[in-house]
């Protein structure tokens, strides 16, 4: 912090002006001030003095957090010998302000914990704590407060303690934990009846059993198992401690998940749980959802608790199925948020049943899988008074998602076709309500594809009734109808008969307002699943594309409208296609023209992504099958549609999220032609040739000089698409080259003039360089790295397609060091895409050199490789061991160890040396004085990395050895 240490004062005013200041402008810098307070120094110092002036809650409270925050993320800065008198201060501190606020004795306790997992030298940290304040009744709650947050800390993000110092922690947590339970049930009875401390107590309880450290024969026979089971039975007991008194129940049945070595505080435990079924029903009965909600999530953790055995011997002990009676009686409770919570078990037990695969067990099942079902099909209907369409955005629209999910994940136990069939029954037999009917349908909807098709007269029958529904039944049921049509597009593939009345109920639906979206959505299942049967009906696609903002669509629907259709397409006649990609394209075409026009004529500039979305769509999925030797259809339409791309681009090249957009059309065009976009990348060297060509020059150009100004990271990502469709034709390469030549970066893109000649081996290589040059710059920035993530993930991805491609070119090139130096800083960044691609760009590198594909260049590329490693594999090796143990998150370590892998398998006598040299760097300490990692487990860790026979040994090693360090 410049200008020194703040005075007490000024601290105080900025705290005044944080809380207190009535211009949001005045509350920002006084934020920002303290933020600059809370990173420095300084922050230690003055955070003490506050809490010792105990002034006003407000600044006690940023003392408080600022303490706890450096000493979570800081508590380096303070040398050993400050630790005790750190301590000492703490403790201090929350005794003196016990009674101010009870968030600044959370902040306190968290503080006074962060410290204890840290300070290796405060040995016996909880019986130190217990024995200076049980004997103080006042001081009581602040000491179950700094007990209940120490197990929370000890998995802690916020804290690098390392595996060491974690199982040193949890053994003496383990060790002390009958005595912390003891002090609780001393708390409960002298307390008596004081809910706050019960509050505390069960809280501080759920919390040791978080941490798996209490001892089950001890707890099952402890009296405050059986005062928690007394607290759920009171119908008197508030809300507030019903909730504790659930959680730390919940907990508990979480920590003995391995009920065989935990039997008798399962048995109680199971018991228990058993014992609340009538306080439930009393629940229910005084319309107490609060507590309804806490009951239901007990008995679903007791179901998960017991699945294993449940399905092992059902019916059996603790196999007893009344833990399904239970859920089921949540089940039928009137608010579907009840029966949501237990969800994720009846998924658990489907999936169970699944992969044992036993027709007995699952007959044993069945009958509550269709109670379940059962009862979902009723929630799942609308309200009777309920109008227009079914909403998929609010509580109820999502919680019938999760319904229809749940419904596909279980429905293998009752079986798809009967419980189809007796849907349908219900509908044909009774004469239901419109919200029963929407609801079956829904369950039916939900279902439908995996009822087999073949030769299934259900199916033909329901669907033929659906298509005859009277236009005056309930706006819902129609919608819901729509939805299982377009699920049922296998149906209408099989029974090509079906298409046109089909066909022209979906009509009517897209021609009203609110169906049009789910009607659009059924015509695109319908194109996707029938195509063959769906070209006679283009003409009809083509006329509903054309008209398409006549409909009322959300984007999305419009969108898959045309890629319905453009899947359509590809499955016409050849000599067809290009007249009616044409078409398809026009409307999009003229509305990207009438903008430019627009903006060009007043000034004003028009979002054109809708358009260019469309047309990305359309390219993206017009994949018609092409012969050798044909040419491709869907060549001269591009060429001709390329200028208003061109034009689009330089008009918005300023607007990342235009460009994107373009780059993503572009993107779809060149992959939808594949090698036949080779013609698009050659320049004009006649006279005679067509001006689309010359137009497509200046645009391509434009790619690579509108990068120098503005790097949108979305040219680089093209530019690795362009690489991989024709980066190995020797015919496209001249083309790129003179592109390049104009639009390259000086000093950075070779010089010579147009049209004189280059290596054909070197050529592809100016597109590189070209655009590494500005992403160097941009990524050289400070923090430029974590800034730009996305330009970190598509440069690494063009390089990958130059290894994939020419790594030779690459290799011999002066800007494989920038790049292969930018990747080793860039291992580091936490960030998963980028990180990915940075990782394969490093294996696949390496990887060139390793595998011996055959090819005449193998021992060019291994040499090349060898020069590289030379100069760089330390680094490398060094970079990827710190930031496996320090910077990156878990799941990234298996790209790191297919790193590694490939650098050994290179030159594995070598590794050894570089592997060895980069453990000797890292801390052998924390800064609290625990021992982060042995010597022993330096040298195991290099012993089974270099001894390793295949990748995810190496994998398992760093997954096991970086624990050490999180």
């Amino acid at each position: 912090m410049e200008g020194g240490k703040p005075s007490l004062a000024l601290v105080y005013q900025a705290i005044q002006a944080l809380y207190h200041d009535p211009d949001p402008a005045g509350k920002e810098r006084a934020s920002v001030w303290l933020g600059e307070l809370q990173r420095s120094m300084y922050a230690w110092e003055v955070s003490d003095q506050l809490l010792q002036l105990k002034q006003d809650v407000e600044s006690c409270y940023f003392a408080a957090q600022t303490m706890k925050m450096k000493i979570q993320t800081s508590f380096y800065e303070l040398p050993p010998e400050t630790h005790n008198a750190l301590r000492d201060s703490l403790l201090t501190h929350i005794q003196n302000l016990k009674d101010l606020s009870p968030i600044i004795v959370t902040q306190l306790a968290l503080a006074i914990a962060d410290l204890a997992l840290q300070m290796a030298s405060w040995k016996g940290s909880v019986h130190t704590l217990i024995e200076k304040y049980n004997s103080d009744i006042t001081s009581m709650p602040f000491l179950i407060e700094i007990l209940t947050v120490l197990p929370e800390e000890v998995h802690s993000r916020s804290l690098r303690i390392g595996a060491n110092r974690r199982t040193e922690i949890i053994e003496d947590l383990a060790y002390y934990s009958s005595t912390v339970v003891t002090l609780l049930t001393s708390c409960v009875e002298k307390t008596g009846s004081d809910e706050k401390m019960f509050i505390k107590v069960f809280r501080c309880l759920s919390s040791w059993f978080n941490l798996g450290v209490l001892d089950s024969n001890f707890m099952a026979s402890n009296q405050l198992l059986m005062v928690l089971f007394q607290v759920l039975q009171r119908d008197e007991t508030s809300t507030n401690l019903h909730e504790a008194a659930s959680d730390c129940v919940c907990s508990a049945l979480y920590a003995i998940e391995n009920v065989d070595t935990n039997v008798a505080l399962a048995l109680q435990l199971f018991q228990g749980v058993l014992t609340l079924e009538t306080a439930y029903h009393m629940a229910v009965a005084r319309e107490d959802l609060d507590k309804v909600l806490n009951y239901c999530r007990i008995f679903t953790e007791l179901c998960e608790t017991f699945l294993e055995t449940t399905v092992r011997s059902p019916g059996q002990g603790m196999g007893d199925l009344r833990t399904l009676e239970l859920l089921l009686i949540c089940a039928g409770h009137p608010q579907y948020e009840v029966v949501e919570i237990s969800f994720n078990f009846w998924y658990r037990l489907g999936e169970h049943l699944y992969k044992t695969s036993d027709a007995a067990l699952n007959g044993i099942f069945r009958p509550y899988i269709q109670r379940l079902l059962h009862c979902l099909a009723r929630h799942c209907q609308l309200d009777p008074d309920h109008d227009g369409i079914p909403e998929d955005t609010d509580d109820f629209g999502e919680f019938r998602m999760r319904v229809s999910d749940l419904v596909k994940d279980v429905i293998f136990l009752v079986g798809s076709m009967e419980c189809f069939s007796q849907l349908y029954s219900t509908l044909k037999e009774v004469n239901p309500s419109w919200e029963v009917t929407e609801a079956v349908l829904f369950i039916m909807a939900a279902i439908a594809k995996s009822v087999d098709p073949e030769n299934n007269p259900t199916l033909s029958e329901v669907l033929q009734q659906v298509v005859l529904l009277p236009e005056n039944v309930h706006i819902a049921v129609r919608f819901t109808s729509i939805e299982l049509v377009g699920e049922m597009s296998e149906v209408v593939d099989r029974n090509p008969r079906f298409l046109d009345p089909v066909l022209n109920y979906l009509m009517k639906g897209l021609r009203e307002k609110p169906l049009a979206s789910a009607a659009a959505k059924a015509i695109h299942n319908i194109c996707s699943v029938c195509r063959d049967h769906m070209t006679q009906h283009f003409q009809g696609l083509l006329d509903i594309a054309r008209a398409l903002d006549s409909f009322a669509l959300s984007t999305e629907a419009a969108v898959g409208l045309l890629k319905g259709t453009a899947l359509v397409l590809a499955r016409l006649p050849l000599e067809k296609i290009a007249e009616c990609l044409s078409d398809l394209c026009a409307v999009q075409v003229l509305a990207l023209k009438k903008l430019l026009a627009e903006e060009s004529a007043n000034g004003k500039s028009a979002d054109p992504t809708i358009w260019l979305d469309r047309l990305a769509v359309i390219f993206r999925h017009t994949n018609p099958i092409v012969e050798n030797g044909q040419s491709h259809p869907c060549q001269k339409v591009i060429q001709e549609i390329w200028p208003v791309l061109s034009q689009t681009l330089n008009t918005h090249q300023a607007d990342n999220r235009i460009v994107e957009r373009c780059c993503r059309c572009l993107r779809f065009a060149v992959r939808c032609v594949g090698k036949g976009s080779a013609s698009l990348l050659q320049a004009a060297r006649h006279s005679g040739e067509t001006v689309w060509t010359e137009l497509h020059l200046r645009s391509t150009e434009r790619m690579v000089s509108v990068y120098q100004v503005y790097p949108h990271s979305c040219f680089l990502y093209l530019g690795s698409i362009l690489v991989d469709e024709y980066g190995m034709e020797e015919g496209c390469r001249q083309g790129l080259l003179d592109m390049l030549k104009v639009g390259g970066a000086a000093g950075s893109v070779s010089s010579c003039p147009r049209g004189s000649a280059a290596p054909a081996a070197h050529q592809d290589l100016f597109l590189l360089q070209a655009l590494c040059m500005p992403t160097f710059q941009l990524l050289e920035q400070q923090n430029g790295l974590r800034n730009h993530p996305d330009t970190v993930d598509d440069l690494f991805r063009l390089a990958t397609r130059f290894v994939q491609r020419s790594p030779i070119t690459l290799l011999s090139s002066s800007i494989i060091v920038h790049i292969i130096q930018c990747a080793i800083a860039a291992t580091s960044l936490d960030h998963r895409d980028a990180n990915c691609s940075v990782m394969k760009f490093v294996r696949d590198l390496i990887h060139s050199g390793v595998a011996n594909d055959h090819e005449e260049d193998f021992e060019v590329r291994k040499q090349l490789i060898g020069q590289a490693m030379e100069q760089h594999g330390q680094q490398l090796v060094t970079q990827l061991m710190h930031s496996c143990c320090f910077c990156l998150p878990p799941y990234t370590l298996p790209d790191v160890a297919e790193v590694l892998w490939e650098v050994m398998v290179f030159d594995r006598s070598t590794f050894c040396r570089w592997l060895e040299h980069a453990l000797k760097g890292l801390p052998k300490e924390t800064s609290g004085g625990a021992m982060t990692v042995t010597h022993k487990q330096l040298t195991d860790f290099h012993k089974q990395v270099t001894s390793a026979e295949e990748c995810k040994q190496v994998c398992w090693a760093i997954r096991e050895f970086t624990r050490l360090f999180r």
